[in-house]
C-alpha cells in the first residue's frame, strides 16, 4: 500500500475527528464532549484535534454543516427521483417519518443555538449555515415546482423558510413525543406545490 502524502493523512485525520466527534455530539451532546475526549476517541494527540479546530464550537459547526448537507442530499434525492409528484412526496414523507425528531441530532441542534445566543461571531456562523440550508431548500422547492409545471404561492426562499420552520418545530416536537406523525412537513410541501399557501 502506497504511504499517504502529507495532504492526504492531513485530510485523513480531520476526516476521523469530524466522523467521531458526530458520534460524539449526537450521543453525549454538545456540553458533555470536550475536544480531549474526541482527540482521546479517534486516536489522536490533543494538538491534532487544535491543529484542525480552534474551538469545540467551531468543530460543532462543522459536524452540523456535515449533517445539514447529508440530510439534504437524502431528502433531495427522494424528491428528485422518477415517479409522480405524489409518489416522491410518499418516499419524502418515509424519510421525514425516519428523519425528523431524531434525540441526538435535535438535541444538538437545540443544545448549539442556546451556545450561541451569547456568542455574536457564532451566532453568525449559525446564521450564515441556516441561511445556505434555506437557500438550498428554496432551490429544491422551485426546482420541484418548475419540474412539475406548478407555481409557489410565495417566493422560494421565503417557502423554504415556511417549510424548514415546521421542520424543525416539529423535529422539536417528535424528540419529545415521537408518536406525532411528520406528515405535516409533506403537507406543507404537498400544499406550497399546489398554491394553496399564502402566508
Amino acid at each position: 500500500m502506497a504511504r499517504l502524502t502529507r495532504t492526504e493523512s492531513q485530510a485523513r485525520t480531520r476526516a476521523d475527528l469530524l466522523s467521531t466527534a458526530r458520534d460524539l455530539f449526537l450521543t453525549d451532546g454538545y456540553a458533555k464532549t470536550s475536544l480531549e475526549r474526541v482527540a482521546e476517541e479517534a486516536g489522536y494527540s490533543k494538538g491534532a484535534v487544535y491543529s484542525n479546530f480552534r474551538t469545540k464550537s467551531a468543530l460543532c459547526l462543522e459536524v452540523l454543516g456535515l449533517i445539514h448537507e447529508t440530510k439534504f442530499a437524502e431528502a433531495a434525492e427522494l424528491l428528485e427521483g422518477d415517479g409522480t409528484l405524489e409518489e416522491r412526496l410518499a418516499r419524502f414523507q418515509d424519510w421525514a417519518e425516519r428523519t425528523l425528531g431524531d434525540v441526538g441530532w435535535t438535541m444538538l441542534e437545540f443544545e448549539f443555538a442556546i451556545v450561541a445566543r451569547d456568542d455574536p461571531a457564532l451566532q453568525a456562523a449559525l446564521v450564515s449555515s441556516l441561511a445556505v440550508v434555506r437557500g438550498m431548500i428554496g432551490a429544491r422547492l422551485q426546482g420541484l415546482a418548475d419540474a412539475t409545471a406548478l407555481t409557489l404561492p410565495l417566493p422560494a426562499e421565503d417557502a423554504a423558510t415556511a417549510v424548514l420552520s415546521l421542520g424543525v418545530g416539529l423535529g422539536i416536537l417528535r424528540a419529545i413525543d415521537p408518536g406525532l406523525s411528520a406528515g405535516l412537513i409533506t403537507d406543507a410541501v404537498r400544499a406550497m406545490l399546489s398554491g394553496s399557501v399564502t402566508l
